[in-house]
């Protein structure tokens, strides 16, 4: 029986992976999908989507929490169950493993569960159930994605130091939980559990937390954190864990040298990622660069036919970054296959927008305030603060702040960074904005409408020119 072949083979099935065998369906191409473990990898079943199920549930009691102050009276104390709400973050991410399977239907894509090891540029093997089967293709695209970093002193064991995997599913609610770094992973997860009632440390080995963030924002998140009760150690590292029957003592080291032993129920490691390309044969395929699978701005490898996209290339290891790579990879591919009407563009990692779902939220695109000196520009910096917007204030909301960096010289938009309600969602604009290439004369002119929080993003602008209006 001959080896099934194909136009495109696609391994791995995360947010890049599916997205790139849709779009290569679209045109056109006969596709094919290889996954180890679920549809639509770690985003959808552990990571962005169950995560923010879980987050939505803290936000939830946060506002019966705050229910008073909404003139509202609840009886009875208001009490996590934490088998409920995680119970419910499972059922989202399985309704939606069962929506990709949907779509490779409807699209035509032939799925092959298994463990797929690449035995040249464009063909693999694949082990699963049924045993082995060898696959054939003109292109292969690699979105093997990426996993937790283990610490080399301590690994996770599930049990009393957990990955992000761990504290998605917890067997039971900490009482006093470390969480050792401060990237979207680490600060969303401390949020979650600060809301359910839990004491939390948060221990950051850099000057501040959130490090990839404007200052500003930095700054602003670590005093709205440690007044919701959490403790903040940046500049610290944690030099040793020993977990036991009740817990786990760290050994913890502070920004003035002192060292310092402390017992606490349970741990999160989010001290980032390690990409996904061991033992698939990549090594004389690709080029590496500690793990990363090196590309093109179109996808392509050094190998004739091998792509690849999402966590296991550079970074920035965001969901819909992977997304874009697999449109892009797909058309490119389509348009070396003979697709005139396929018009592949370069990623611009420049207007990727990043969103952390603590609380207060954190969205921005672009250069920070510093990136943008650093690089030469002369910048004009507007501000505009949440408790100066009606729409902010109605909703109980007035903590937080939108700020936008400009070239002084052309009016270009260099970045925009927020912290607040619902800045998630805001973001959009200005990532719209850098994508149209708009200047400020552009969106001081739009109309933004009344009352919404994103007129701050105009008073913002406007700011940044001397013009802010309600502030």
């Amino acid at each position: 029986m001959a080896n099934p072949s194909y136009d495109v083979i696609v391994l791995g099935s995360g947010p890049g992976g599916y997205v790139a065998a849709i779009r290569c369906a679209q045109l056109g191409l006969k596709t094919a999908i290889v996954e180890r473990e679920n549809l639509g990898g770690i985003c959808l079943n552990w990571g962005c989507i169950p995560t923010k199920a879980l987050l939505r549930s803290a936000e939830i009691k946060h506002y019966m929490d705050q229910a008073a102050s909404y003139g509202l009276k609840v009886a009875g104390t208001i009490e996590a169950d934490l088998d409920a709400i995680v119970k419910r973050s499972r059922g989202v991410a399985k309704q939606l493993n069962q929506g990709i399977g949907h779509l490779m239907k409807k699209n035509k894509i032939t799925v092959h569960m298994g463990e797929g090891t690449l035995t040249g540029p464009t063909s693999m093997t694949v082990a699963g159930a049924k045993g082995s089967e060898n696959l054939i293709a003109k292109h292969v695209i690699v979105a093997t994605g990426a996993r937790a970093r283990d610490l080399p002193f301590a690994p996770a064991d599930g049990k009393r130091i957990w990955t992000y995997r761990h504290a998605m599913v917890p067997p039971e609610m900490p009482t006093k939980l470390l969480v050792i770094g401060s990237g979207a992973i680490g600060i969303e997860f401390a949020s979650f559990y600060n809301d359910m009632g839990v004491d939390v440390t948060v221990v950051e080995m850099l000057d501040r937390v959130v490090p990839v963030e404007d200052v500003d924002v930095s700054t602003f998140l670590q005093k709205s954190l440690t007044k919701q009760g959490m403790t903040i150690m940046t500049g610290a590292g944690v030099e040793g864990l020993k977990p036991h029957a009740n817990g786990v003592t760290a050994t913890i080291k502070d920004n003035k040298g002192s060292v310092a032993t402390t017992e606490f129920s349970h741990v999160i490691s989010a001290i980032g990622i390690v990409p996904n390309t061991e033992n698939v044969g990549l090594e004389p395929l690709a080029d590496m660069d500690r793990g990363f699978i090196q590309i093109d701005p179109f996808c392509r490898t050094k190998s004739k036919g091998l792509w690849a996209i999402g966590d296991c290339t550079p970074g920035p290891w965001l969901a819909h970054k992977a997304s874009h790579e697999g449109v892009t990879c797909a058309e490119a591919i389509a348009k070396e296959m003979g697709n005139a009407d396929a018009h592949p563009h370069p990623l611009n990692r420049d207007a990727i927008p990043g969103c952390t779902y603590c609380h207060p939220q954190i969205a921005s695109v672009g250069k920070t305030e510093a990136a943008a000196k650093e690089a030469g520009y002369d910048v004009k910096v507007g501000n505009f603060p949440f408790i100066g917007n009606g729409k902010a204030i109605a909703l109980g909301e007035a903590e937080g702040f939108i700020k936008t960096v400009f070239d002084a010289k052309t009016g270009e938009l260099l970045g925009a960074h927020m912290i607040g309600a619902e800045v998630t969602e805001l973001i959009q604009g200005y990532t719209v904005g850098k994508v149209l290439e708009t200047t400020e004369a552009e969106l001081m002119q739009t109309v933004f409408p009344h009352p919404t929080l994103s007129e701050m993003m105009h008073e913002s602008v406007l700011d940044a020119y001397g013009r802010a209006i309600h502030f």
